[in-house]
């Protein structure tokens, strides 16, 4: 009987594909893995019985990534679960940038009381009028699932449309359309559109990457969308340059006192991903990468160990072992094994980072002793009886 525990509110949908052999607990004391949506866990202690923490989303900045790897926990998210549902919210963010719809709903709320609203409302709209996005030009930082998606999108409503990601993936360069046009340099989207949006990891290197600097090499007039990080933007330098004019709107999904009530800021409460369908997709694929992990050793969108897939364990027994990564850690685990005259009848190994992850099938079941000496082995973080 294997035990998860829900940090927040995961979706049902996700929760229904745990079988008999999974109980949900009401703490994460004794869990094997940890469901999560919001919630932080940096000053969490984690007991040792878990194995696996699953981020029913993209963000892990929530997520103590560094003390979890030490620990032998592999944690997961995501990714392109909500990018569907991300994206409608930044189309619906450009066009609410472009056309004062908010304002004119809130003439017509004032005004509510005017029996001749209709007559009103013909010379009133002229202060709610804009611009159309047919025809400008939008620059895409990140072309990740959610960043291609809003590329996509953006193409088919007519728009001109840059596209920047120094680590564009094959999987992206597949799904993104041919016309978009693939930058090698950021500051060309500053300088040429008219629409930016932000789709990248928070990175140490990503952190306030759109700053002051960035902002001075942009159109007058542009209009800023960010639905990634509210910290991926320098937002003190980005409420002056609404001030000044520079930039036109600022559209946000992370509201904080620095923005909130700024004129020309368009604060959304986080809603990005707050669909059904989003909530339900994100639930799950966590789901399911807990379940293949768990039963199966396979490791999938991992954000602190490689990816690993040895598929189902069809013969007598198989371990995984969560190591450091450093040298001789294979001839250790052989020489443990061949002392028990337990032969490695298949097996992988990956790294990434600081980090490795081996998983073997043997021709005999690992013994609690030969489990033991495994893991007494230095830089071994982790041991785990699969099968």
């Amino acid at each position: 009987m294997f035990q998860y525990h829900c940090l927040n509110p995961i979706a049902e949908k996700g929760l229904k594909l745990f079988g008999d052999n999974y109980k949900k607990t009401e703490s994460a004391d004794q869990c094997d893995a940890i469901l999560v949506r919001s919630a932080k866990m940096h000053d969490m202690e984690l007991p040792k019985s878990v194995c696996a923490v699953a981020r029913a989303g993209a963000g892990v900045n929530n997520i103590p990534l560094d003390k979890c790897a030490e620990q032998g926990i592999v944690v997961f998210n995501t990714p392109g679960a909500n990018a569907n549902g991300v994206k409608e919210l930044v189309i619906a963010g450009m066009l609410l940038a472009s056309r004062d719809i908010t304002g004119g709903i809130d003439w017509v709320k004032e005004n509510k009381e005017d029996a001749g609203i209709a007559k009103a409302a013909e010379k009133a709209k002229k202060a709610f009028a804009g611009t159309e996005i047919k025809g400008k030009k939008l620059g895409v930082i990140g072309l990740g699932a959610i960043g291609v998606q809003v590329a996509n999108a953006a193409v088919a409503l007519g728009m001109d449309v840059l596209g920047y990601d120094p680590y564009l993936s094959v999987n992206a360069a597949w799904n993104v359309s041919t016309k978009v046009k693939h930058v090698l340099a950021v500051e060309d989207i500053y300088k040429e559109c008219d629409f930016i949006t932000i789709h990248v990891p928070l990175l140490d290197s990503t952190k306030g990457m759109i700053s002051k600097e960035a902002i001075a090499m942009m159109k007058e007039n542009v209009i800023v969308l960010n639905f990634a990080r509210d910290t991926l933007v320098d937002e003190a330098a980005m409420v002056e340059a609404l001030k000044a004019g520079k930039v036109r709107k600022y559209v946000v999904d992370f509201p904080n006192p620095t923005t909130a009530g700024v004129e020309n800021c368009i604060v959304i409460p986080h809603l990005g991903a707050s669909t059904a369908e989003s909530e339900d997709n994100c639930a799950v694929m966590a789901v399911q990468e807990v379940i293949d992990y768990i039963e199966n050793g396979n490791i999938t969108h991992s954000v602190n160990y490689p990816d690993c897939n040895m598929g189902v364990c069809t013969g007598v027994a198989r371990i995984a072992i969560l190591h450091k990564n450093i040298k001789n850690m294979i001839g250790q685990y052989s020489s443990v094994l061949g002392e028990a005259g337990v032969n490695i009848a298949d097996m992988t190994n990956k790294s990434r980072n600081d980090y490795a992850y081996s998983l073997l099938d043997l021709d005999a079941p690992a013994t609690a002793d030969v489990v033991e000496k495994l893991a007494a082995i230095d830089g071994v973080l982790k041991v785990r009886v699969i099968k």
